[in-house]
């Protein structure tokens, strides 16, 4: 399996999207979120037309997606493939990006868990998911990619409670004093309740890391992508 993480370098776009923004939605220019994007299969090491994306909607399910896919997905939140050299990517700014693979059956998935995926369970889904194809979360190794952090991501009572009461591993506060919720540790306790112990988290928060695309701390920005593929 392979795995890559992008950042806001090694593209085309303009300010505020500079310079790797690899999102469609986000008011860059469709030509120059192209030319970003035909950078992926390199890369990964795929075939041109060998990578699909996923464009999340929160709270969406999980879809099994093959080659005859399109290079965007949405109106879902995780994908999941036993098709050989095809990539799979989690668009984000903040949310947190899940790679899952199992080497042995030949399964990779890819979840948006924002923060109503994370009360929604996707991470639980998309092991389950996996699981129907044949994998099995003993075997799974899991990549929680770079994502806000708890100390960054200051939320409403009425919103923390919404998600602690699910995901009570999600309790944080802010650095200033207020009410947080930390979706990694809440995503990586998921992982441990599935039965996935092969966990890789990458420390970087997207708010506190400027070569990282963050919304909440610009506003008007772009999109990094996590990347999975199996050999």
């Amino acid at each position: 399996m392979r795995v890559e993480f992008t950042g806001r370098s090694g593209g085309v776009s303009e300010a505020p999207y500079d310079t790797l923004n690899l999102a469609t939605h986000v008011g860059d220019e469709p030509a120059d979120v192209a030319t970003n994007r035909s950078r992926l299969p390199a890369l990964l090491g795929v075939r041109p037309g060998r990578v699909v994306l996923l464009a999340a909607v929160s709270g969406g399910p999980v879809a099994t997606v093959d080659a005859s896919s399109p290079a965007e997905v949405s109106g879902v939140e995780a994908l999941v493939t036993t098709e050989p050299d095809l990539a799979l990517g989690v668009l984000a700014a903040d949310c947190v990006p899940v790679l899952l693979a199992d080497d042995v059956a030949g399964v990779v998935g890819a979840a948006h868990a924002g923060r109503r995926g994370v009360a929604a369970t996707i991470t639980t889904q998309t092991v389950a998911a996996m699981r129907e194809l044949g994998a099995d979360p003993g075997r799974m190794t899991a990549w929680v990619g770079p994502a806000i952090c708890g100390r960054c991501y200051e939320v409403g009572d009425d919103v923390a409670a919404e998600v602690l009461a699910v995901q009570p591993a999600a309790q944080a506060r802010t650095s200033w004093g207020t009410t947080a919720l930390d979706l990694p540790a809440a995503v990586q306790a998921e992982l441990a309740r599935a039965g996935v112990t092969d966990v890789h988290a990458d420390p970087r928060c997207t708010a506190e890391d400027p070569s990282l695309f963050s919304y909440r701390r610009d506003g008007r920005t772009g999109r990094q992508a996590s990347l999975v593929v199996r050999g």
